[in-house]
């Protein structure tokens, strides 16, 4: 007996959809281009740009800058700026920026002589912390035998009288330091020590506060130690800062005939400070004309311009007419000991300063500076008696300590037509 499965199975309508759907499948199969480009496609967004892959883990160097640094924003910083206005509209910018707000719980401290250009210190009103500030009118320093042994008046623009004035005015910031600690009952772990005419390219490193020793920049050691940025503990920063009242030491010693930078050194030495020299990103903007090329014992000016960093070599802004193996052949000519200044990897570009600053240079510093630099130029230079006074009061009432002649005095004596 056979058995029949009995089944509804409609087998022609089977083989009616059979053949069409193997003709789909073969198409499908056999296409060389997309096997679904038959079928309507919906718009396809545009690709995003790919972003650049982050690693995983910090670089161990920035892994280290921020350890030291957050050190020391757990320290007590002073930051004593000391010099004359000047240009200080180009230069306080860049030290606001690349010193006061790099390490903004540090402590400000102005010592500055009272001339035509001291109302420009109004940028400094927006400082995070001002302790002290004092303008004062420069006065004689009385020479004494010993003086007059140690320090020679070559190579100084007003003798061994502008020896005298300059180191007063370093050492005035030491005691304005002193002073705060006292009044206040502490003592600062580290003191920077750099002028008010300096321009900064980029911010001070962490890496430069260094324990027992002192650091200054290298070149322009003119026989000594470069003595135009200074950054130590407060046993190497009384040492180095205190100019005035080493000068018996340094007579006792039998050290004769020094300018600024070989006493500079001796202080050092006598008094037992290690020190250390490190490149740093910053170059003194300066008016003074100077021969070019220079020779063996010349300056070189730097172009503010160049990549740096300058280590408190002189500057302006400049187009610069000296570059690449060009720099090589001058700067290997210096003595080395001397004005001479790094200038390796391209980072140095000269200008010929055997002139005033050249026409247009407003639009060259503006280039380099960008347009915050730039404006701060442009207010100050259009600045007004009202807007100067109400900048000093608002700065002086930040201040914890002041001695400096009133805001009206000091705007009317720089203001055109105060």
């Amino acid at each position: 007996m056979v058995l029949r499965w009995k089944t509804n199975f409609n087998w022609r309508l089977f083989l009616l959809f059979l053949t069409p759907l193997s003709l789909l499948i073969f198409i499908f199969l056999s296409s060389t281009t997309n096997p679904f480009s038959l079928l309507p496609q919906s718009p396809q967004p545009k690709p995003r740009p790919s972003l650049p892959r982050l690693p995983r883990t910090p670089n161990l160097e920035t892994l280290r800058w921020k350890r030291r640094k957050a050190e020391l924003d757990r320290s007590r910083v002073a930051i004593c700026l000391v010099g004359g206005a000047r240009r200080f509209e180009l230069t306080g910018p860049s030290i606001l920026e690349n010193i006061l707000r790099v390490y903004k719980n540090s402590d400000l401290f102005l010592h500055s002589p009272f001339d035509g250009g001291a109302y420009k210190f109004s940028i400094l009103k927006d400082a995070p912390r001002i302790a002290a500030v004092r303008i004062f009118v420069p006065e004689y320093v009385p020479e004494n035998e010993s003086q007059a042994r140690v320090l020679t008046a070559s190579g100084s623009p007003n003798g061994i009288q502008g020896l005298l004035q300059y180191f007063n005015l370093v050492e005035g910031c030491l005691t304005m330091i002193r002073d705060h600690q006292t009044h206040h009952n502490f003592t600062y772990d580290w003191v920077v020590r750099t002028r008010v005419d300096g321009y900064w390219s980029a911010p001070l490193s962490p890496h430069n506060f260094i324990p027992g020793k002192y650091l200054v920049p290298p070149g322009s050691q003119y026989g000594g130690l470069n003595d135009r940025l200074g950054i130590g503990d407060l046993r190497t920063t009384t040492a180095a800062l205190s100019r005035l009242s080493l000068i018996p030491s340094l007579d006792a010693a039998g050290y004769r005939t020094l300018n600024s930078e070989s006493a500079f050194k001796a202080q050092l030495v006598t008094q037992g400070v290690d020190y250390h020299t490190n490149q740093i990103p910053f170059c003194i903007l300066s008016d003074r004309t100077y021969a070019f090329p220079p020779s063996r014992f010349g300056v070189p000016v730097a172009s503010l311009g160049s990549p740096g960093p300058l280590s408190g070599a002189k500057c302006r802004p400049c187009k610069a007419v000296c570059v690449g193996p060009c720099v090589g052949d001058v700067m290997e000519s210096l003595e080395k000991g001397w004005s001479w200044t790094e200038w390796g990897n391209g980072i140095l570009e000269l200008c010929d300063a055997s002139h005033a600053w050249e026409k247009g240079w407003e639009r060259i510093f503006d280039g380099v500076g960008g347009r915050r630099y730039a404006a701060v130029r442009k207010r100050v230079g259009g600045m007004g008696l009202r807007e100067c006074v109400r900048d000093w009061e608002v700065m002086r009432k930040r201040a914890v300590w002041w001695d400096a002649p009133s805001s009206t005095e000091i705007c009317k004596k720089g203001l055109p037509g105060g």
